[in-house]
């Protein structure tokens, strides 16, 4: 199964709620989606794939990283695995996408340090 996942741009208060008051760190739910292509099977295949898919999401909505978007690309044996086993890879795959979030975080609140080259960092 393919994944992806991209950082949401912060909500824009202003535009929506004039001379409404903003707050200084705005929750942004996580949001998911599922690509679930003709080439998958017919109608009925497909929306049975998607629903195993939110079934198993559903339960571990818990470890969804906050502030992204996560892209699901599931493949056509999400029909005939085991539900554990479904349920099994997209924890595995919530994890990964937990630990990306928290390293991309610490890396956008790092300030770039330039040095020139051949030095070495102070």
């Amino acid at each position: 199964m393919s994944w992806f996942m991209a950082p949401q741009a912060p909500p824009n208060f202003e535009a929506q709620i004039p001379d409404a008051v903003v707050p200084p760190q705005a929750h942004i739910a996580p949001r998911i989606g599922l690509t679930v292509g003709k080439v998958l099977g017919k109608a009925t295949e497909r929306n049975r794939i998607k629903r195993r898919m939110r079934d198993a999401l559903r339960r571990h909505v818990g470890l969804l990283p906050e502030g992204f978007d996560l892209i699901f690309h599931p493949r056509r044996i999400v029909l005939s695995m085991e539900f554990a086993q479904l349920e099994a890879e997209i924890v595995r795959i919530l994890q990964q996408a937990g630990e990306q979030a928290r390293s991309d975080a610490s890396r956008a609140t790092k300030s770039p340090v330039l040095h020139a080259p051949g030095t070495s960092a102070p």
